[in-house]
């Protein structure tokens, strides 16, 4: 009779398959985190050493670099930018999204489907199409009005919005659609409206997907360049846009860019790691929906 260890089961995989799934992530890895070494080594050289031939092995240690970001360009005001059109949009898009979607996946209305279809036919065109067409409209709003879009802050918010709240919307139908029906009832039964049963039986049982929501439209508006460049002024610059300050016309402050770069990515990365359970979680349920 053959030993326990000698009956290998049916669905086991090859050896050879092991072994060839174990490179192919190896490489992926290795590939995956080279440029994160180059930009953490770059980040602690000298500005002569990085600006000459790439050593892989620096000759010289310093961290210099994360105290001079700060004062090279406006790194601060930058960052508090950012960290407001971020937050203010993520919550924006999460509280509309929210009461759109379970409308959306709860009630029945003339145009139910032709708004579902238009929002998601949104996700089709580039993003540069709107530039132009954004520009003008906060423009002439500006010189009819005086209400000053061009180069605030709320016009960015406005625009970061038009790109995450139809993507949070449709995410979001499909996961209120997961949830049961039942529970609603039930709620309504025992005396709430339906907006006290969403906040107290759909909102939690949906945190998941907002998780998931808020993360997409806080790295849209974290990380974009394009339309922050164009939206904003020296007052309102963020930090995507504000990272051209380390290049001059005469040279190129690459240890203090890699540096700068490290410091931007940490808020993501850190949302990241703390929010992803739930993040992997929100998006599988939405796309399975």
């Amino acid at each position: 009779m053959p030993s326990p260890r000698a009956v290998r089961s049916p669905m086991a995989a090859p050896r050879s398959f092991l072994w060839t799934r174990r490179v192919v992530l190896t490489l992926l890895a290795g590939f995956v985190l080279l440029p994160v070494y180059v930009m953490v080594s770059s980040s602690l050289k000298p500005l002569q050493d990085v600006s000459g031939k790439f050593r892989w092995i620096p000759d010289e240690l310093t961290v210099r670099p994360y105290f001079d970001i700060w004062e090279t360009v406006p790194l601060a005001k930058y960052f508090v930018n950012s960290l407001v059109v971020a937050g203010a949009a993520t919550v924006c898009s999460v509280v509309i999204a929210v009461f759109s979607a379970y409308a959306v996946s709860r009630y029945s209305f003339r145009g139910k489907r032709v708004f579902t279809v238009t929002v998601l036919s949104t996700q089709m065109f580039p993003g540069i199409l709107f530039l132009l067409p954004l520009f003008l409209i906060f423009v002439n709003i500006g010189n009819s009005t005086g209400l000053a879009l061009y180069g605030s802050r709320g016009g960015l918010i406005l625009t970061y919005l038009t790109f995450s709240l139809p993507f949070s919307i449709w995410m979001l139908i499909g996961y209120f659609d997961s949830i049961p029906r039942d529970l609603d009832e039930a709620a309504m039964v025992d005396g709430c409206g339906p907006v006290r049963a969403l906040f107290r039986v759909v909102v939690p049982a949906a945190v998941p997907g907002i998780v998931a929501v808020s993360v997409y439209a806080f790295m849209t508006a974290w990380g974009e360049v394009m339309f922050a460049s164009v939206m904003t002024n020296d007052t309102t610059r963020t930090l995507a846009v504000g990272l051209q300050g380390y290049a001059t016309q005469n040279d190129v402050y690459w240890n203090q860019v890699m540096a700068a770069s490290l410091v931007v990515s940490v808020p993501v990365v850190a949302g990241f790691l703390l929010l992803q359970r739930y993040l992997v979680a929100g998006l599988t349920a939405g796309a399975v929906k």
